[in-house]
């Protein structure tokens, strides 16, 4: 894994119905190996995601703000291990991703927590907990063109399941390869790149009066999709 990390990279998603998963899996899986952990292949991830008080961080996604910040402390839990982890946007559209190790109790952020923040935000934000999300993952490496692929599936927002039959493919790669074969594996299938937010889903489907129009057109095509 530590040769395609990927902390600055292109990321380009789409989302899947779970019965389209196996067909694709089988047109990809000479090119890629699947991320093992302890015998597991299925990982948990659990997540706290921090914004202002007045939502900055969704409200920038929802306007189209092209830099824009999420914060989470996320947990891979089969790994035991915990971080804060701030992941950012540029005028480019490439995401980068700095993260420091967390102690499993911090439920709230620490003094070294916001200090870090600080230090590559460039702000003094005050933040409070915002949404709790996990979901289970399986990642692919394609070592040959430096990418990884992650499906997402389980998606589960403060204690409830958005869409059983939701899954979310994401592709990270140092700039967009139309080359790689999941590509080409989706595309044969007619599923195109669908920029997505877990976050903003997440936030919009638990918090109705929050500004939405954006992302009412996306909740309406993943309930389309997995009808």
């Amino acid at each position: 894994m530590d040769q395609v990390a990927l902390m600055k990279r292109k990321d380009t998603k789409f989302i899947i119905h779970a019965k389209q998963l196996p067909l694709i899996l089988q047109m990809v899986q000479s090119q890629y190996s699947v991320l093992e952990i302890s015998g597991n292949r299925l990982m948990t991830y659990a997540s706290d995601y921090y914004d202002t008080k007045e939502h900055k961080f969704y409200l920038d996604h929802h306007n189209k703000i092209l830099r824009r910040t999420k914060i989470r402390i996320r947990n891979y839990v089969e790994s035991g291990l915990f971080f804060l982890e701030i992941k950012q946007k540029d005028a480019k559209g490439n995401t980068v991703k700095n993260r420091i190790a967390r102690a499993a109790n911090e439920n709230t952020l620490s003094s070294e927590s916001l200090q870090f923040i600080e230090q590559i935000t460039n702000h003094n934000l005050d933040l409070i907990k915002t949404l709790r999300n996990s979901f289970k993952r399986i990642t692919l490496v394609n070592s040959a063109l430096k990418e990884r692929v992650t499906i997402d599936l389980n998606l589960d927002y403060n204690g409830k399941i958005l869409n059983p039959d939701l899954m979310i493919v994401e592709l990270k790669q140092e700039k967009f390869n139309r080359q790689s074969p999941i590509v080409a594996a989706l595309r044969k299938e007619s599923i195109y790149p669908y920029s997505i937010s877990k976050y903003c889903i997440g936030l919009a489907s638990i918090y109705p009066k929050l500004k939405q129009n954006h992302f009412k057109q996306k909740i309406s095509t993943i309930t389309k999709l997995t009808a």
